[in-house]
C-alpha cells in the first residue's frame, strides 16, 4: 500500500465503518471517524457528521482526500441526500471515493444504485463495494440475530436459496485496499464469503458450533412481508421480503474471488467466524 493522506470514514461506528477505520489506523493511515455524535474511535480523529445536516459537512471534509461512504440508513432516495455532499467533497479536494452498496443492487438499480451510477462522473478514482449478506446478521443486533437469541429460529422467505454470506472484516479489508492502493479499482466489486449457504445450512452450523438449537422457519413472501411490517415501514418491509424471494429464485447463489484478489488472503468461512467469536453460550 502507498502512503495516503486522510480518509473520512462515514458511519465509523457501524458494522463495516468501524472495522474499516480500525484497519486503516492499524496500517498507519490517518482517519477522520465520522458519526452523528463524533463518537471516539481509537487511533482516529472523531468528527460530527449527519447526512441531513450540511452544516456538519465542511468540518468533516477539511483536510480529507478520500472518503468511505455508508449511505444514510433507511433512506429510500439516498441520491438526493448524498450527491450534493459528493459534489462538495470533490470541490473540497477529495479525489477517491469508495461506496458501500449491496450485491442485490446493480448500477442504476434502486436506492443506492443511483449513487453508484453517478460516482464515476464525480471522481476519477472510485470503487463500489457490493457485498452479499453479512455474516454478522446472525451475531449482532440484526433481526435474525435477535430471533436466534429469543426464539432459536431464523424466519425467511428464501426457501432453500443460497447466499454467499461475507464477513464484515473481509468487507473492511477490501475497503482499505480500495481506499489506499496506488491504483483505485474504478469498478464495482461483488464480495462474498468462500461458500454459498442456505438459511437451513446457517441454522445447522450455528447449532453444531454453539450447541444452541436453531431452526430455519420457511415463510411465504406475504408472511415475511407482514412480519417485517410490524418492525418497519410497509414499503421497506416489502422490499426486504422481495429480496428474500429473489434469493429463493437463486439471485445470490454465487461466490467471487474478490476478497482473495484484493487482499491476498481468502475470505473467512461462517463456521470459522462462529468458532472464533462464539457469540452465544451453549
Amino acid at each position: 500500500m502507498t502512503t495516503t493522506g486522510t480518509t473520512l470514514v462515514i458511519g465509523a461506528t457501524g458494522t463495516t465503518g468501524r472495522r474499516t477505520a480500525a484497519q486503516l489506523t492499524a496500517a498507519g493511515h490517518r482517519v477522520k471517524a465520522a458519526s452523528r455524535h463524533a463518537t471516539p474511535v481509537p487511533g482516529a480523529e472523531p468528527v460530527r457528521f449527519d447526512w441531513y445536516d450540511p452544516a456538519t459537512h465542511g468540518a468533516a471534509l477539511d483536510g480529507v482526500d478520500r472518503v468511505y461512504l455508508i449511505p444514510p440508513l433507511g433512506e429510500s432516495d439516498p441520491a438526493a441526500v448524498m450527491l450534493p455532499f459528493l459534489q462538495r467533497a470533490r470541490t473540497a479536494g477529495v479525489h477517491r471515493a469508495v461506496l458501500l452498496s449491496s450485491s442485490a443492487i446493480p448500477e442504476d438499480g434502486p436506492a443506492v444504485g443511483t449513487v453508484h451510477r453517478a460516482l464515476p462522473g464525480l471522481f476519477e478514482q472510485w470503487a463500489v463495494l457490493r457485498p452479499s449478506w453479512f455474516m454478522q446478521n446472525f451475531t449482532g443486533t440484526h433481526i435474525h440475530a435477535l430471533s436466534i437469541r429469543e426464539d432459536g429460529a431464523i424466519w425467511t422467505a428464501t426457501d432453500s436459496g443460497r447466499v454467499g454470506f461475507v464477513d464484515a472484516e473481509d468487507i473492511a479489508a477490501v475497503a482499505v485496499h480500495a481506499l489506499t492502493d496506488e491504483h483505485a479499482p474504478n469498478t464495482d466489486l461483488v464480495l462474498t464469503g468462500p461458500e454459498a449457504l442456505s438459511y437451513d445450512d446457517i441454522a445447522r452450523i450455528i447449532t453444531e458450533v454453539t450447541g444452541r438449537p436453531v431452526v430455519h422457519r420457511h415463510l411465504s413472501y406475504e408472511q415475511m412481508r407482514d412480519r417485517l411490517a410490524k418492525l418497519m415501514p410497509p414499503a421497506f418491509a416489502a422490499m426486504l421480503a422481495g429480496m428474500d424471494r429473489a434469493i429463493a429464485e437463486g439471485s445470490e447463489d454465487r461466490t467471487t474471488d474478490t476478497v482473495l484478489r484484493l487482499t491476498g488472503r481468502p475470505p473467512r468461512a461462517f463456521r470459522a467466524l462462529l468458532e472464533e467469536e462464539m457469540p452465544w453460550s451453549s
